[in-house]
């Protein structure tokens, strides 16, 4: 079962501990997604076209392609 996703280009789709896929910037080229939970959310205009920039627990940054949502 596919998981359900939200834009990750909008600011109110994030909360803390939100689990989330991103893309760090040397890996924008390939397209690599990392996921994980968001520790901080580091872009602070309720939008931005390219994802908004976070942290994850595990101390990666980048900016969120998608918010998932619902239950595992």
């Amino acid at each position: 079962m596919e998981k359900k996703t939200l834009s990750g280009t909008i600011r109110k789709n994030i909360q803390i501990d939100s689990e989330v896929s991103i893309i760090q910037k040397h890996h924008q080229r390939s397209g690599e997604l990392t996921e994980g939970f968001v520790k901080r959310i580091l872009t602070s205009s309720p939008t931005h076209p390219h994802g908004i920039k976070v942290m994850l627990d595990t101390g990666e940054v980048g900016r969120v392609v998608n918010v998932f949502i619902g239950e595992e």
